[in-house]
Order: structure tokens, then C-alpha cells, then sequence
């Protein structure tokens, strides 16, 4: 797992990236209320707004952390938005994208240098 500097993990699954937000994140943003996630078949830019997510707290943007296309959304999490909260790490990731470039991620943070960036 690869961690960025905005609080996302991403995950390699074959040639897709899944990507999500980290407990750190879910836990800042207190009970999420609500996620808006892009249409599948949607080509981002890295650090372009992607995702909108409001929670009693805030409403916060999660921007793309790669270049690519978005193949999947995971709908649970529209309809039920607690779910980030729940298990931020897992079942509740946000999108799955095809990367333009799979280096790219080499670039990210590994858990150990995430942890050290969090603390």
C-alpha cells in the first residue's frame, strides 16, 4: 500500500490502483455525511478534484493522486457514506483507476514514511 501526502492509500489490484482515504483522514473528518464520486470512464489528471466528501464537520475534496482513467466507483459508499468511517482502510475505497503510468506510484509514500508524516 502507497500513501500520499493528501491523506489517500492506494492499493495495486492487477492493473488497477484502488484508491481510498486513510483512518488518519477519516478520523480528521468526524461522521461522513455524504460522497459524491466521478462517473466511471472519467480521465483525471493527477491532483484534480475527484471526489467530494462532507461530513458533520467539513466538506473536503479528494483529488486524483495519479494520472489515469476511473474504470470503478464503489456505489456502497453513496448510499451509505458511515461506511468511511467504519473501515476507511478497506470495504469503503473510493474508485479504482487504470494508471497512465505504474512508476508513478513509486513516488508515493510506503506505510512506515506515511506514519512518520502523520505523527
Amino acid at each position: 500500500m502507497k500513501f500520499t501526502e493528501e491523506h489517500e492509500w492506494l492499493l495495486v489490484e492487477g492493473d488497477l490502483v484502488v484508491v481510498g482515504i486513510t483512518a488518519h483522514a477519516a478520523e480528521q473528518l468526524g461522521d461522513v455525511v455524504f460522497v459524491e464520486l466521478p462517473e466511471a470512464g472519467t480521465e483525471v489528471s493527477k491532483d484534480d478534484e475527484v471526489v467530494v466528501i462532507e461530513s458533520v464537520k467539513a466538506a473536503s475534496d479528494i483529488l486524483a493522486p495519479l494520472d489515469g482513467e476511473i474504470v470503478e466507483v464503489n456505489e456502497a459508499i453513496v448510499a451509505d457514506p458511515g461506511k468511511v468511517n467504519e473501515d476507511p482502510e478497506g470495504d469503503a475505497w473510493f474508485f479504482k483507476m487504470k494508471v497512465e503510468n505504474m512508476s508513478d506510484m513509486d513516488d508515493l509514500m510506503d506505510e512506515a514514511a506515511y506514519k512518520s508524516f502523520i505523527s
